[in-house]
């Protein structure tokens, strides 16, 4: 058995765990290195210690703007995102009629390309912003709410099927308890619904979050962090000081690790609160 177990190992695990290897684990660990170098090229660095960590948040305040831009359309990202995904999924596991194509036309958006969709929102948006003479990069308050409808309008459908199939997989003999002894719509949603789909809400909050955290492609392509950078979320922001000029590239690997630190660190709180949030559940239900 324990040889079986092991050429199991080497013909499902192992070349699995090369690929991420040699995909993620080398890369990560060298980006590491270049963080505390003056580099052009991978061949010609040069230890500078933590000066370009010290730079980052010395160098015009650009990370900090970028961080607070982020922060802000993450909140309102994922709160109305999941609001309107969460009722979205309640009209359409109601008697109503085409709920299976209402579904599928919701959904879809989810499936078109980051920059494609930048673009196709550019187009819509400067067309409505234009009969007030302004456009999305007039002011980064407009990137901000075109960042946030686009998101909003690519990622409500992929969360409600999500809620949707939570509410579908309630058990009807509660529903109908709940109907049985008066209790009306709105009470049965907040009594008996809401506390039963607590796994959805996590798997849809960390969707909702780490997407948000991390958008790039759309920010790009949506107003391109104009103006002057006031409208770049972190990810552009550390793209456009790596590619947008000779010899900052440290400077902005030093960015991609912070950046890749809060991003562990957020991945991490919400796996934590989700294992206590589980363990609590399962030991409530042993007793």
């Amino acid at each position: 058995m324990i040889k079986r177990g092991k050429g199991d190992f080497i013909i499902f695990a192992l070349p699995t765990l090369i690929c991420f290897t040699v995909a993620f684990i080398i890369p990560f660990v060298m980006g590491l290195y270049l963080s505390f170098t003056s580099f052009t090229t991978v061949s010609d660095a040069t230890f500078v210690g933590l000066k370009n960590f010290v730079n980052v948040f010395k160098s015009g305040g650009d990370f900090l703007n970028s961080l607070k831009f982020t922060l802000l359309f993450t909140l309102v990202s994922v709160l109305t995102v999941n609001v309107f995904g969460f009722l979205l999924a309640l009209l359409l596991t109601s008697s109503v009629r085409g709920k299976t194509f209402y579904r599928t036309v919701f959904f879809m958006p989810n499936l078109i390309g980051g920059i494609v969709l930048g673009y196709i929102w550019q187009l819509v948006l400067n067309g409505i912003l234009k009969n007030f003479g302004v456009t999305l990069t007039t002011s980064e308050v407009y990137g901000f709410f075109g960042l946030v409808v686009l998101m909003n309008w690519q990622m409500i459908g992929y969360m409600m099927v999500i809620y949707v199939a939570g509410i579908s997989s309630l058990p009807t003999q509660m529903l109908e308890a709940a109907r049985v002894d008066g209790a009306n719509y709105f009470t049965t949603l907040l009594r008996v619904i809401l506390p039963n789909l607590k796994e959805s809400f996590t798997i849809c909050l960390f969707l909702t979050l780490t997407n948000s955290f991390k958008l790039f492609d759309q920010n790009l392509s949506l107003t391109g962090g104009a103006p002057s950078g006031k409208s770049s979320m972190l990810a552009l922001n550390i793209y456009d000081t790596f590619y947008g000029s000779v010899g900052r590239e440290g400077l902005g690997q030093a960015k991609a690790v912070i950046f890749s630190l809060i991003v562990a660190l957020v991945a991490f709180l919400q796996f934590y609160l989700t294992r206590e949030r589980g363990n609590k559940k399962w030991q409530k239900e042993k007793h």
